[in-house]
């Protein structure tokens, strides 16, 4: 390993790494360091952009720190160090062209046109035919738009056996196409694992899929389900392999896409038998792995995931971690715009939120569950403007009365600046630019790198949403220009002005 120091020029700030993150960025202001060789939770990548326009890339993953004078970085590749691109979108567009230059190619429009519809906590690990149904109707009947429909875990036969249960689901063609009749367009829930004990399992097996430890037996990973078998994803008949069936489940039913979930990197806590490493069928280098698991939802209309090393600049819709059902800034709803920020940082330009509400750390349904429905209303106004949002918890079954039509005024400004949403997404995949952008990306070197509770879609649209339990008003700063305000009101800015916003109110501003 090689150790580079960088001093830092004064004023400087960092960004980059591990997007979850982003409630610590930017670095600078105290201590920090991360290890990238050992990410396992969420989007990551090898880069670090300044505010005075340089940026450092390195193909392997290494570990940094920042100190009060020093950027120290202990790497194993070539480290590219460049500067003189001025700003932070300076050097962003810079380590974009050359590092992770955009494909060119665009997700489904809908996703940005509407929300995203997850089955998860409404139906946990019992999906069926008839309740996908019904939800799907229950969407349209309380004035939500019909849009992408995820079917969460456990609509297959087994871990590995990508097939419809068929006592749960007797006509899934027939299903997907109602659903497609309503305006929808139906993601389905896949992961790479194999079910040990299964027929799959000793088929994938003996093909010689499967990951293997140097003895030839294969891996198991522990995970929140269990212990499985892996596809082992990195090798060309793996990857193969999993990418036939999904083509088969979007040709036989009419799927539109893949919710790819989990892809950690294989680290030596996550096996059954730390003794025993992967035996790679060709050389693996840290974080690889993890990046051949997401690659495998590229060429989709709509495939996210919740795990991503490098691949910026693909059409790939990534999910910020599961989040908790609180106020907190580092797992919870105050962590969303910091994350999203770094997530469009680092080249994730069509991120998403957790599920609006959190992933609910417990069972809802329980009654020791505590649902703050403040914070329910304040989560679905932040994500509202996110490139994607994303309900699970039905708002309906858990609000009524004006908490329940501050939620739909909500959606209605989402569906009101979808167009503008779905041309930013364009410019993504031409350009490589976020459409979710931080003011010191848009308004550089104006004292806006600590602004992490406001965020710009494009360069137009300003958006300041309440994270702060019991806040009935908020300080917005305004950078230059005039600013017309949902409520009709206008700022000129520069400026830092106190504005209402009660519950029933998202402000957001457009320039003019």
């Amino acid at each position: 390993m090689t150790i580079t120091s960088l001093p830092r020029k004064p004023g400087e700030l960092w960004w980059g790494g591990v997007i979850n993150e982003g409630h610590a960025m930017p670095f600078g202001n105290r201590p920090h360091s991360r290890d990238l060789r050992v990410t396992d939770d969420n989007q990551a990548s090898p880069l670090l952009l300044s505010n005075l326009g340089r940026y450092v890339w390195c193909e392997e993953p290494f570990a940094f720190s920042v100190n009060e004078g020093t950027l120290t970085i202990d790497h194993g590749g070539e480290l590219v160090i460049e500067e003189g691109h001025g700003t932070l979108q300076g050097a962003y567009r810079h380590a974009c062209q050359a590092q992770f230059p955009p494909s060119g190619v665009t997700p489904d429009k809908l996703a940005f046109m509407a929300p995203q519809y997850c089955t998860w906590v409404e139906m946990f690990y019992e999906p069926t035919q008839e309740k996908l149904l019904h939800y799907a109707r229950s969407i349209i009947e309380n004035g939500f738009p019909p849009g992408v429909l995820i079917i969460d875990d456990n609509w297959m036969q087994d871990y590995g056996t990508w097939d419809f249960e068929k006592h749960r689901f007797p006509d899934p063609a027939g299903m997907i196409a109602s659903l497609h009749e309503l305006g929808f367009k139906i993601m389905l829930w896949v992961c790479p694992y194999v079910s040990p004990d299964s027929i799959k399992f000793r088929q994938l097996r003996d093909l010689g899929v499967l990951m293997k430890h140097a003895d030839g037996t294969p891996v198991l990973r522990r995970w929140w389900n269990g212990y499985s078998a892996v596809v082992d994803y990195t090798s060309e008949a793996g990857a193969a392999w999993f990418k036939q069936q999904l083509d088969r489940l979007a040709a036989d039913y009419g799927v539109d896409g893949f919710k790819l979930d989990a892809g950690e990197p294989i680290l030596p806590d996550l096996l059954h038998d730390v003794t025993q490493p992967v035996a790679w069928s060709l050389p693996v280098r840290p974080m690889e792995d993890c990046e051949a698991y997401a690659r495998l939802g590229i060429g989709y209309p709509l495939s996210e995931l919740r795990m991503c090393w490098k691949l910026g600049g693909q059409a790939l819709i990534q999910r910020q971690r599961d989040k908790t059902h609180s106020w907190d800034a580092a797992t919870g709803l105050s962590g969303l715009i910091p994350n999203a920020i770094a997530q469009g940082l680092m080249g994730y330009a069509y991120n998403c939120p957790d599920m609006v509400g959190g992933g609910m750390d417990g069972d809802i349904n329980s009654p020791h569950f505590r649902f703050d429905a403040e914070l329910f209303v304040r989560f679905v106004q932040c994500s509202a403007l996110f490139p994607a949002m994303q309900f699970s918890m039905a708002p309906w079954r858990v609000l009524n009365g004006e908490e329940l039509s501050w939620c739909m005024d909500a959606v209605r400004i989402r569906s009101e600046l979808g167009p503008a949403l779905a041309e930013l997404a364009d410019q993504a995949a031409e350009e490589g630019l976020p459409i979710l952008r931080s003011l010191e990306f848009v308004y550089p070197q104006q004292g806006f790198h600590a602004v992490t509770d406001q965020f710009m879609v494009g360069d137009s649209i300003l958006v300041a949403p309440v994270v702060q339990k019991g806040q009935t008003s908020r300080r917005i700063q305004f950078p230059e220009g005039r600013w017309q305000g949902d409520d009709g009101s206008v700022v000129e800015g520069p400026l830092q002005v106190e504005v209402s916003a009660p519950l029933s109110r998202l402000p957001w501003y457009r320039k003019i």
